[in-house]
């Protein structure tokens, strides 16, 4: 089984319980280097780590795929929450394709986490009851 966890906003404190046990547990891990806390990292008990920073969906699928049909417990760890830009829909597919059964385990986004670090709210009865959440085209920033 793979299971896609969000890591959440950056604070390591700030992973789901789920999450956070799923990553102790973790056999493999994959995750994004640039974007996850090196905290989280390190907490994984996982046997192999493995950053995806430089790997295509490809590479990632064809990993989980041999570790889950393997029967290790497989982590893909998002940043923030897996479902917000997070290219989950076509590895899914693939994985779902070559038998592997997938489970999502929500994460805590940057977006909740800056309206906490600002005391405010995105909207506000009679002013505004629409959010629209986007960002800059493009792919993620290199490493420095």
């Amino acid at each position: 089984m793979v299971w896609f966890v969000g890591a959440g906003p950056g604070d390591p404190d700030l992973i789901t319980l789920k999450g956070n046990e799923l990553l102790v547990f973790a056999d493999v891990l994959i995750y994004a280097g640039s974007l996850v806390s090196p905290a989280l990292v390190e907490r994984s008990g996982a046997e192999v780590k493995l950053d995806s920073w430089g790997m295509n969906v490809e590479q990632m699928v064809s990993i989980m795929v041999e570790a889950a049909t393997a029967g290790k417990r497989v982590v893909r760890l998002h940043s923030g929450d897996p479902s917000l830009y997070g290219s989950i829909v076509e590895q899914i597919a693939e994985l779902e394709r070559h038998g592997v059964e997938v489970r999502i385990v929500p994460g805590v986004s940057s977006l909740f986490a800056a309206s906490a670090a600002l005391k405010t709210q995105y909207t506000l009865k009679g002013v505004t009851e629409t959010l629209i959440v986007t960002r800059p085209a493009g792919e993620t920033l290199d490493e420095d």
